[in-house]
């Protein structure tokens, strides 16, 4: 029998203590049974203005920049017969009503001719309520894709019944009041609650892995010759976007608290769930907004703006992104507040995603007012370069601090 001399007996047992005590996570090294508490890892002793005016000098000159396509060795090109090509699984998809229809064919035509026409991808219209004759015959006309218009159904789209309704009302007027947009509007509600939590698990969209979902009356400016879905597939990555902007923190007040909450349970277990490379400081950052990070108790606010977004419903359906929000839901945060799908669908990825595995699609031009995406690139007309607002709303650009914050060198010379 082998004898163990007790100081080395002594020393393993404080090293197996102190490793079972500690859970190390993003550079910050936490008692394994303790809260989450995030802090953002920057600092500049320099006025808000200035950073402002800093941050977005940085963006125009981001966006100046002369690019092309992502310079990966998989891209796969169009061909000159669609019809042979091998689709990988996904769908273009909007939600939209019958009385949309010109906003949604004004789209169409232009994601048709800068994309789809050499990829022939499917669509898949949703609405709450039927689509009639009108709007099914009309879209067919300008593309050859299949189409699906499928309704929602009331299960998943109306507001659950154990609502109050007495503090709902008091809460949405209190934001009407702080002219908070679609505060009162129902069914805003419930379109932010079924992009949130619902619409991967739509009976139709359970056949897809991917979704590209555009909006009525938005404006694409570049040529697209590559397959942006095997772009997805073959460089793992999972969600991507062209704009992220602020929040209005009035809409979501307790959305961050509740998500700290949510992490904190199961005795701190849940804190597992989040992702070693997560986008923390993107989260927290408090430089340029500070007033938005302390009115959410933590949340910068920033997100990504989910009317253009590609990505992988894998993820969504992961148990990670359903557990955190189905707890969400619990709180029926998305009807005493007006939480959008965008900050959750941000927060979501930022957590429990690599950060590496979020795109920003530079070279997709792309405008919904008052806001613009337009790369410094031969494949683009329509849009000015370096333009992305008007003066008034440069404090809006939290697409600075993606590049800041989470990218690194190799997303950046991806162009």
């Amino acid at each position: 029998m082998i004898r163990i001399p007790k100081k080395i007996t002594r020393l393993l047992v404080i090293i197996f203590s102190i490793t079972s005590f500690i859970y190390l996570y993003h550079g910050i090294i936490l008692p394994s049974k303790s809260p989450i508490n995030f802090k953002f890892n920057y600092y500049k002793d320099i006025p808000r203005d200035q950073i402002v005016e800093e941050n977005y000098e940085k963006l125009v000159s981001i966006l100046k920049t002369p690019i092309n396509e992502p310079k990966t060795n998989n891209l796969i090109k169009s061909i000159d017969n669609p019809s042979d090509y091998k689709l990988e699984n996904a769908t273009l998809m909007i939600m939209a009503r019958n009385s949309e229809l010109n906003g949604v064919i004004y789209t169409i035509k232009q994601i048709e001719e800068k994309f789809n026409s050499k990829f022939n991808y499917p669509y898949v219209f949703l609405n709450n309520e039927d689509f009639n004759l009108k709007f099914k015959e009309k879209i067919k006309k300008f593309t050859k894709s299949n189409l699906y218009f499928e309704k929602i159904q009331p299960e998943i789209w109306n507001q659950p019944n154990w609502i109050n309704k007495e503090r709902q009302k008091n809460e949405m007027k209190l934001l009407k009041n702080q002219n908070i947009a679609y505060a009162n509007k129902l069914s805003y509600h419930n379109m932010c609650r079924f992009y949130s939590m619902n619409f991967y698990n739509h009976p139709r969209m359970k056949q897809f892995k991917y979704y590209w979902r555009f909006e009525p009356n938005t404006d694409y400016f570049c040529n697209i010759d590559y397959d942006v879905f095997k772009f997805m597939e073959l460089n793992n990555k999972i969600y991507g976007f062209v704009i992220s902007l602020y929040d209005s923190h009035q809409s979501i007040k307790s959305l961050w608290t509740e998500t700290i909450n949510f992490l904190n349970l199961n005795n701190f277990n849940n804190k597992n769930l989040i992702n070693s490379n997560a986008a923390i400081n993107f989260l927290t950052e408090n430089l340029q907004n500070p007033e938005k990070t302390k009115f959410t108790n933590g949340y910068s606010t920033c997100h990504f703006w989910s009317n253009f977004e590609i990505g992988n419903m894998d993820f969504f359906r992961s148990n990670a992104y359903n557990s955190w929000v189905n707890y969400l839901d619990s709180t029926g945060g998305f009807y005493y507040e007006r939480w959008g799908d965008a900050p959750v669908h941000s927060i979501g990825v930022s957590l429990f995603a690599n950060k590496n595995d979020i795109h920003w699609f530079r070279d997709i031009g792309y405008k919904h007012h008052p806001y613009t995406n337009c790369p410094n690139s031969n494949k683009c007309n329509g849009c000015e370069p370096g333009k992305f607002t008007f003066d008034n709303l440069k404090d809006q650009n939290c697409l600075t601090n993606w590049w800041n914050f989470e990218m690194d060198d190799s997303a950046k010379q991806i162009y």
